[in-house]
């Protein structure tokens, strides 16, 4: 990707971060830290877009769709089909979800992870 395009982008996904919605921050609560035992980044520039959650190492995004997603279905579902094409397994919530639902959700989320990672010190056998 040009230089100066990442760049926007990255300047773009730091105002996103610190312009981050109640949803975004619930989750982003949940997610910090490795609580699923995994690293999630916000606000993650993967090739032309900026997606709401990351998982490199699962490769695994995920997308908090508020009231705007209604209208740009179609986009979302390039956006989605391109994220996809790179090898990563999108899931979405709706920001009512995540708001209402905070459980389900990262239940949701922590079922896309599995098999869990194994942990340090763990082999097989062991």
């Amino acid at each position: 990707m040009h230089t100066e395009k990442r760049h926007k982008l990255v300047t773009a996904a730091r105002g996103l971060r610190r312009e981050a919605t109640p949803s975004e921050e619930l989750l982003w609560n949940a997610l910090r830290g490795r609580q699923l035992g995994v690293k999630f980044r916000r606000q993650h520039v993967i090739g032309p877009f900026v997606t709401d959650f990351c998982c490199h190492g699962r490769h695994l995004v995920i997308e908090i769709d508020g009231p705007v997603h209604d209208r740009q279905t179609e986009r979302d579902e390039i956006r989605q089909q391109l994220l996809e094409d790179h090898g990563y397994t999108v899931i979405r919530f709706t920001a009512e979800q995540v708001e209402t639902n905070l459980g389900w959700v990262i239940g949701s989320i922590a079922d896309s992870l599995t098999p869990p990672l194994p942990r340090v010190g763990e082999g097989a056998g062991g």
